[in-house]
């Protein structure tokens, strides 16, 4: 801490548990905290409100209980066009992005902090679960105490930059005792129930928002036999692996092997063990090292969705800047294009790209 005065930091309050607490854990160190709502999205759907107002709402209401200065960055035109543009353009390319990891990158930790910066902060701090190493040369991103709520796989492109300058107060917390840390000091958020949404549109579900922007075109759904078994009202609504909302009637359940954009078909099987749902091949693009790349025999694994198994990685070709592929020691289901893939060396996220 500084002899002249405490540190600032600003924290971004989304109107829920993690963030509130996180807020009153960096007081009670010390430190001369300020609440941020960073307004993202504020488009009301047909039938479907956005909650933001009430998310703004329950931020300033903490931000007057812990006594904290707050404020709002409108970071909507920004959002749009870096996070939202993105993600429709990968949907209609029959790609599956993962929205969260691209507004952590581009306006959490980039925006956000530049802003926050600006603004007079000495660091920003989010309620992610996740931790930071120091180093004198470095910054490493570490998992989380609680491995169920580990966010790591989200934050695989913060740059060296945001984690000198990025504190995380709930990485050695589990969620329960959050819960009690928030009840026990009668924070308003305390009994919140977690937004499981679409990152921008609250409980609105995926298919429900791109149908705002992508007009239904109906098309077959072939199974593994060839056969026209139904039809379906976009290639773009569904993903590899995908078993709910295809409305196939009866018999086993089906499961979304690939689709053709060009000819608008999905393609299914009844079959779990079907080679097509099945990978122990990974080629990633577009990859993000938040130090340096891996190094060859380090016994490194790999995610491919939040909270998945972490699978050994058998071998490892680092291809060109950009450009990785390896194989692994055991097959990986519904290997999804557009979705991260995260690699980590024991609990150290290294980083990792976009799956082709």
């Amino acid at each position: 801490m500084s002899a002249t005065r405490p540190l600032k930091v600003y924290v971004g309050l989304s109107g829920g548990v993690d963030s509130s607490v996180s807020a009153m854990l960096l007081k009670e160190q010390g430190y001369h905290v300020a609440g941020v709502y960073m307004k993202n999205w504020s488009q009301d759907l047909p039938g479907m409100p956005c909650p933001w107002m009430d998310d703004y709402q329950d931020a300033k209401r903490i931000a007057v209980q812990l006594g904290i200065d707050f404020k709002m960055y409108d970071f909507e035109k920004d959002y749009r066009q870096k996070v939202v543009d993105y993600m429709i353009s990968e949907f209609k390319a029959g790609r599956t992005p993962n929205p969260d990891v691209i507004c952590n990158q581009e306006v959490k930790f980039k925006l956000f902090l530049e802003t926050a910066l600006d603004d007079g902060a000495d660091f920003i701090a989010s309620g992610h679960y996740a931790r930071i190493k120091h180093f004198k040369d470095q910054n490493q991103l570490m998992m989380a105490r609680d491995a169920n709520k580990d966010q790591t796989y989200f934050l695989y492109r913060i740059t060296q930059k945001a984690l000198a300058k990025t504190l995380f107060p709930l990485g050695d917390l589990t969620k329960p005792r959050v819960r009690q840390l928030a009840a026990k000091n009668g924070l308003v958020t305390a009994e919140k129930k977690e937004s499981m949404g679409i990152c921008f549109v609250g409980k609105v579900g995926i298919k429900d928002f791109l149908m705002q922007f992508v007009k239904p075109k109906a098309g077959a759904i072939i199974d593994q036999n060839k056969k026209i078994i139904g039809e379906h009202d976009g290639a773009i609504f569904y993903t590899i692996g995908q078993r709910h909302g295809l409305d196939v009637g009866g018999g086993l359940p089906y499961y979304v092997t690939e689709k053709n954009m060009t000819k608008n078909e999905v393609y299914v099987t009844t079959e779990l063990d079907d080679e097509k749902l099945w990978s122990k091949e990974i080629k990633l693009t577009d990859t993000h090292w938040i130090n340096e790349k891996p190094k060859v025999g380090q016994k490194l694994t790999v995610r491919t969705r939040h909270r998945a198994s972490l699978i050994p990685i058998k071998k490892l070709n680092v291809l060109s800047n950009e450009t990785v592929s390896m194989e692994l020691e055991e097959e990986v289901r519904a290997l999804t294009p557009g979705q991260s893939a995260v690699i980590y060396y024991g609990h150290e996220c290294l980083g990792g790209g976009i799956v082709v």
